[in-house]
C-alpha cells in the first residue's frame, strides 16, 4: 500500500513576518509515531510542508493529514485534492478533535483524540474493507507502542531532529489550553514506561534532545526515574515545566544533573485575577522570582511564556512584563495574544458572552486579536504585543539581561543563545536554503553544555526536601508527544 503522511504548513508560515528557522525546528513526530503501526511492506512518504515543497502529483492509496487550527484550511484543500483522485483520506489532530463536523466534510475518516489505539484499529478495519467514518480514543496507554519511524524524518532539514515525547497531556486544566478538549473521554495525562523512554533516547544519535512534552515534570515518580536513568548518558536537553514543579521538592535538581539546560516556563501573567480567570492554579501564590533564581543557580536557561489580553490587563502590562523578564535575566521570551481556541473552556465562555469576533482560523495564531477585549482596545493589544517582542530583543536589553548573571560564563551563555536566536536571521536562512541546518547542532550543544555553579551563585536556600539526592542507578524512561506548541519555545 502506498501511504502519504502530510503536515501542511501553518498559515503564519507564509506571512511577511515568517521566520523560516522557527518552522524548521522539530520534525512531525506525531505522524512518524503513527507510521510505526503501518506494515513494513507499505511504501510510506512523510512530508512536512514547512521544510519542503509538497508534492501533489502522486497517487497514494492512503493519505494521512495532521490538522492544527492555522493549517486547517490548507489541510482541507489538500484532503479534497486527494479525495478527488481516489485516495482514502484521514484527518486527525487538535483541530479535528475540536471541530469534528467541520473536518468530516473533507475526509473519509476522522480521528478524535490521541491515535495510538484508534489508528491500529482503523488499519485492521481498512484491510477488511470496513473502515468507520469516525474513531474516538478512549483507551489511553503508551505501553508497548512501537518505536517511532525516525527513518522517515529528513534529519538534515531540522535544527532539532532529536525531539521526543515521553508523556501525553498535562495534569493541569488551564481554560485557554486545547488539552482538555483533545483528551476528552479518557485519561488526560499519562506516561510511557521508563524503560521504553530510555530505549528511545538510546536510539537517538548525538547529545542534544528536546522533550516536547507539555509538562515533563508533571508526574514526579516518572520524571524522577527518567532522570535517574539518564544519569551518565551524556545528554543535554530542553523541555517544559511549571512554576509549581520548579519550586517543589528536588525534581528540578535531578533534571539538571541528568542534563537539563533550558526550560520553557509558563509564567503567563503576574495578575492573580488573571490566573484565576484562566484556571491556572499551579501559578497562584507562587514566587516567580524564586523560581527563576533556582533555575539560574542550576545553570538552566529560561524561555518564559507570557499571555497578553487577559481581562485584567491594561496598557502597563507590556512594559511591566518586558522589564521583569530583562531584570530577571530570562534568556528568551515567548509572547502570545490571548487566543480562544475552539473546544476550550475559554472559547465556550467567550462564545456565550458574544465576544468571539471571527471564525477565520488562519487568524488564531496568538498574533491576532480575535475576540472582544476588556480593558485594552484590540489596537492597543496588538501594538503592545509587537512592541514587547521588539523591546525584549533589543541588543541593549539582551546585553542588560546577560549582565544579571553572576559568572562570566553564564553571561556569555545567555548572550550567545538569545542573540544567536534573534539577531542572525540571514545566517539561519542560509543554513536552511543549503540544507545545512543540522550541522549547527554541535554549536547548540556547546552553548547548552554544563557551566559549573558555585554556592555563592545559589540564590535560593533549598529546604531539606529540595536538597539534591545522590544519583541512583536505574534503567528507565523518556518521552513522546504531539505539540500545540512547536511555535512556543522558539518565539516570534
Amino acid at each position: 500500500m502506498k501511504v502519504k503522511m502530510i503536515l501542511p504548513a501553518l498559515a503564519e508560515a507564509e506571512s511577511p513576518f515568517w521566520r523560516p528557522i522557527k518552522y524548521s525546528l522539530f520534525p512531525p513526530l506525531g505522524l512518524a509515531t503513527l507510521a510505526a503501526y503501518l506494515s513494513p511492506d507499505d511504501d510510506v512518504d512523510l512530508q512536512d510542508q514547512h521544510v519542503e515543497t509538497l508534492k501533489l502529483d502522486d497517487q497514494p492509496d492512503l493519505v494521512i493529514i495532521q490538522v492544527y487550527i492555522t493549517n486547517a484550511y490548507r489541510a482541507y484543500k489538500i484532503a479534497d485534492h486527494y479525495r478527488s483522485i481516489g485516495a482514502y483520506v484521514l484527518l486527525g489532530g487538535l483541530h479535528v478533535t475540536s471541530l469534528p463536523d467541520e473536518a468530516a466534510a473533507h475526509a473519509d475518516t476522522i480521528f478524535l483524540g490521541p491515535g495510538e489505539q484508534t489508528f491500529p484499529e482503523f488499519l485492521q478495519d481498512f484491510k477488511k474493507g470496513k473502515p468507520k467514518k469516525r474513531y474516538s480514543s478512549s483507551i489511553r496507554t503508551l505501553e508497548k507502542i512501537p518505536p517511532i519511524r525516525r527513518d522517515l524524518i529528513k534529519r538534515n532539514l531540522y535544527l532539532v531532529p532529536n525531539s521526543i515525547v515521553v508523556t501525553r497531556g498535562c495534569p493541569h486544566h488551564c481554560n485557554f489550553c486545547y488539552k482538555d478538549a483533545f483528551f476528552e473521554g479518557g485519561r488526560s495525562f499519562y506516561t510511557q514506561a521508563v524503560d521504553d523512554a530510555l530505549a528511545e533516547i538510546d536510539r537517538l544519535p548525538g547529545k542534544h534532545l528536546y522533550f516536547l512534552d507539555d509538562h515533563l515534570l508533571g508526574n514526579k515518580k516518572f520524571a524522577s526515574s527518567l532522570f535517574e536513568g539518564m544519569q551518565g548518558m551524556n545528554r543535554v536537553f530542553q523541555g517544559a515545566a511549571t512554576i509549581d514543579s520548579i519550586l517543589r521538592g528536588n525534581l528540578i535538581e535531578k533534571a539538571a544533573d541528568a542534563g537539563l539546560r533550558s526550560l520553557f516556563v509558563g509564567f503567563e501573567t503576574f495578575s492573580a485575577a488573571n490566573l484565576k480567570q484562566s484556571n491556572k492554579k499551579q501559578n497562584l501564590k507562587k514566587d516567580y522570582d524564586q523560581a527563576v533564581k533556582r533555575l539560574h543557580s542550576l545553570g538552566i536557561m529560561i524561555n518564559g511564556s507570557f499571555v497578553f489580553g487577559l481581562d485584567e490587563d491594561d496598557k502597563d502590562v507590556f512594559k511591566k512584563t518586558v522589564d521583569w523578564a530583562v531584570d530577571n535575566a530570562i534568556t528568551t521570551s515567548t509572547y502570545h495574544i490571548l487566543t480562544p481556541y475552539p473546544g476550550t473552556k475559554l472559547f465556550k465562555d467567550m462564545e456565550q458572552q458574544g465576544r468571539i469576533l471571527t471564525r477565520n482560523w488562519d487568524l488564531y495564531d496568538t498574533r491576532h486579536v480575535v475576540y472582544q477585549t476588556n480593558n485594552l482596545s484590540a489596537e492597543d493589544l496588538k501594538n503592545g504585543y509587537d512592541w514587547s517582542y521588539n523591546e525584549f530583543y533589543r541588543w541593549s536589553n539582551i546585553l542588560s539581561a546577560s549582565s544579571k548573571h553572576e559568572s562570566l560564563k553564564h553571561k556569555l551563555k545567555h548572550l550567545f543563545y538569545s542573540g544567536g536566536w534573534k539577531k542572525f536571521e540571514p545566517v539561519w536562512n542560509f543554513l536552511i536554503k543549503t540544507q545545512n541546518l543540522n550541522n549547527i547542532l554541535p554549536i547548540l550543544e556547546s552553548i547548552l553544555s554544563k557551566v559549573p555553579y558555585t554556592n555563592t551563585e545559589t540564590l535560593v536556600d533549598p529546604a531539606p526536601s529540595m536538597l539534591p539526592m545522590p544519583p541512583v542507578s536505574s534503567t528507565q524512561t523518556r518521552h513522546p508527544t504531539q505539540v500545540i506548541r512547536f511555535k512556543n519555545e522558539f518565539n516570534k
